[in-house]
């Protein structure tokens, strides 16, 4: 994707109105946190800040995207983001970007063993889950039934269900 089709708004599909920014209470969250205490920070130069982070993002995004684009990916993984970093010249910002993708990986590995531990964990085997499953969506149905009342008649709801 070529800077120019961006245009103004930032995407292929955004008109040149149409403006995007990133939320001002966590803009101004992250700005405080930086700041000594008793320093202000001007409307005018958390509204710049803002900018420039908006404009480093489509950079980034841009560069990542030539990136996949260059190794004939079709999704920008985290590591297409990191080599879009060094290209860039922000190779100093790597070895944390790869710091945060390692824990962030690190999590999901936790939340998916999480979830395998929960059916484990239940006592009941995949027979008994399946059954129980089946159970529910017939509670389903009929509550749906039920609260579809005379407006439809059994077969019109088999028919929508086709």
């Amino acid at each position: 994707m070529e800077e120019d089709d961006l245009g103004d708004a930032g995407g292929p599909s955004g008109g040149a109105d149409e403006e995007l920014s990133l939320p001002k209470a966590t803009m101004q969250k992250l700005i405080q946190e930086m700041m000594p205490k008793d320093l202000q920070v001007s409307k005018e130069a958390r509204e710049l800040i803002t900018e420039c982070c908006v404009e480093f993002i489509h950079l980034l995004s841009s560069e990542a995207n030539d990136v996949c684009e260059r190794e004939q990916r079709k999704t920008i993984s985290g590591d297409h983001v990191i080599k879009a970093l060094k290209d860039l010249g922000f190779e100093d910002y790597a070895p944390e970007v790869e710091a945060v993708q390692k824990e962030h990986e690190k999590e999901i590995k936790q939340q998916r063993e999480r979830k395998v531990n929960r059916l484990q964990d239940s006592g009941l085997s995949e027979e008994a889950l399946l059954k129980q499953q089946e159970e529910l969506f017939a509670q389903a149905k009929a509550k749906m039934e039920q609260q579809l009342g005379g407006s439809q008649s059994q077969s019109q709801v088999e028919q929508s269900q086709e």
